[in-house]
């Protein structure tokens, strides 16, 4: 298997494990009786443990070259889904929920530098490609966790059997190869042809963080809201989770050749503006009767999740285009996963001291900034420096 394969099956199998986390979370919360305030919490546990972890796995990946590390952390982490499923409590599930948000953390980091080193390697876009296989990996596990729990099928068995199939699958994916080291300007004639600069660079990871934030409102409250705000079913509320990425999985796959041809600039404002969209969706449902809100939220989430589809690609393309250095994108990651992590908790946060349909106006206000401020800020990254004449032809990206 080609590097563009592995990664792409790596990433595949990480969306599933990610449904396994999101998809059961409605179940989780119904199983413990946790309520918007321990949820808020049970997500602030787990973006601590990967706020801690991410840094750290910078330097492992300059120590243990990052193809190492993905090889250890990618079952490590599936692994680690054991915890909340065994769970027989809120202690023991925060404690659980903080241990897998470092393997998250060192997980996610890993993913991020090999599918950079694999487009310099092949010198085009293919970063939003690499994520739709991710998407597609969340759809397909969040459609078997609906599945199942319609069945009637323990919430906790699900988890644990996922997290053992999903090690077992991981350990067998063989490394991606860590490409040459090259001039950017050589490889990737895409993007900016020298590192941004320390400003620019934490500006790229609020960019990012705007857009996990309003993902991360989706993986861990669209369901939530739909139960307890719209009064659906927890199978209801894994739906809607679905499909969030069954949109986000589509614009993905075009999300190469969409940003080809309209530049990033065009793509990025297209995409805040589409997600603002559907966040003004989400919060109109709960003005709707039940059976109509849950329709209205479930269009709402996925506008939401085509919006935000490329935003996370294009910023990680923009930086490992200069030159994928282990300490700079995980820096970059950190940022962007910590907003990513920490923003569903605040949610979680704001609906216990207010409403949960109050709370949801955060995300949908960072779509509105995704849709504002990213455009200029991803079109200054991308000039940072003068391009170099290359071999390769050039394409046009703002």
């Amino acid at each position: 298997m080609t590097g563009r394969g592995t990664i792409m099956l790596s990433y595949a199998l990480t969306g599933v494990m990610n449904a396994l986390w999101g998809a059961t979370l409605p179940a989780t919360d119904a199983r413990l009786a946790l309520g918007p305030g321990l949820l808020g919490w049970l997500l602030m546990a787990l973006a601590a443990g990967a706020l801690v972890a991410m840094p750290v796995a910078g330097r492992l990946a300059e120590r243990w070259t990052g193809r190492r590390l993905l090889r250890v952390s990618a079952p490590a982490a599936a692994i680690g889904l054991a915890g909340p499923a065994l769970a027989d409590g809120a202690g023991t599930l925060m404690i659980s929920a903080v241990v897998l948000g470092m393997l998250f953390g060192v997980l996610n980091v890993a993913l991020s530098l090999q599918a950079a080193a694999v487009e310099r390697a092949l010198a085009r876009p293919v970063m939003a490609t690499v994520h739709g296989t991710w998407t597609l990996g969340a759809v397909a596990g969040g459609a078997v966790v609906t599945a199942a729990l319609r069945a009637g099928a323990d919430v906790r068995l699900l988890m644990a059997a996922g997290a053992l199939v999903l090690a077992f699958a991981l350990a067998a994916v063989r490394g991606v190869p860590d490409p040459p080291s090259r001039p950017a300007a050589q490889v990737v004639p895409h993007g900016p042809s020298a590192p941004p600069r320390p400003g620019l660079m934490i500006m790229l990871g609020v960019v990012g963080a705007a857009a996990f934030v309003t993902e991360g409102a989706a993986t861990d409250w669209a369901g939530v809201h739909a139960t307890r705000v719209l009064g659906a079913d927890p199978a209801t509320g894994s739906l809607v989770y679905t499909v969030f990425f069954v949109a986000m999985t589509l614009v993905r796959f075009a999300g190469d050749a969409l940003r080809t041809r309209l530049g990033v600039v065009t793509t990025i404002r297209l995409c805040g503006v589409t997600a603002s969209a559907g966040y003004g969706l989400v919060l109109a449902a709960g003005l709707l009767p039940s059976g109509i809100g849950v329709g209205c939220a479930m269009a709402g989430w996925a506008l939401a999740g085509a919006g935000m589809a490329v935003v996370w690609p294009i910023v990680t393309s923009l930086l490992g285009a200069a030159d994928g250095a282990a300490r700079r994108l995980s820096t970059v990651t950190t940022i962007s996963y910590g907003g990513g992590l920490v923003g569903p908790a605040l949610i979680g946060y704001v609906a216990s001291a207010g409403t949960l349909p109050l709370a949801l106006a955060i995300p949908a206000a960072l779509a509105l900034l995704v849709a504002t401020a990213a455009p200029p800020l991803l079109n200054a990254v991308s000039r940072t420096a003068p391009s170099t004449p290359s071999k390769q032809p050039a394409h046009t990206t703002s």
